[in-house]
């Protein structure tokens, strides 16, 4: 879509500090951490929501929570622990309408979250 701000990242259109990348997904720092650290995870595919997804969208979000174990082993935080968050529509905190996962971590998490 070419009014959504996660697409103008994957398409390199809009700068970010992207730390992984792959066929399906781009993973990039959050201009705004709640953690020091806190990555992005998105799929190349526009998908504004997850009632958006198709069966056929089964495999990609696989490939989005395995970027993010990843990406928490290559930081260093997959020992400790870390937060793996997807909101779902504005009530639940969403505010760009392209699925992404959160990958929080550095820091204990506490909860409730909010």
């Amino acid at each position: 879509m070419s009014d959504c701000l996660f697409c103008k990242i994957v398409a390199k259109t809009l700068p970010a500090k992207i730390v992984h990348e792959d066929a399906d997904t781009v993973a990039f720092e959050d201009l705004n951490p709640q953690a020091p650290t806190h990555v992005l995870i998105v799929p190349r595919k526009h998908v504004a929501t997850m009632v958006d997804l198709a069966p056929e969208d089964d495999a990609l979000v696989g490939k989005l929570f395995r970027a993010g174990a990843a990406i928490a082993k290559a930081r260093g935080i997959d020992g400790p622990g870390y937060r793996v968050v997807m909101n779902h529509n504005r009530d639940a905190g969403q505010s760009v309408f392209h699925i992404h996962l959160h990958v929080l971590g550095g820091r204990r998490m506490g909860w409730p979250p909010g």
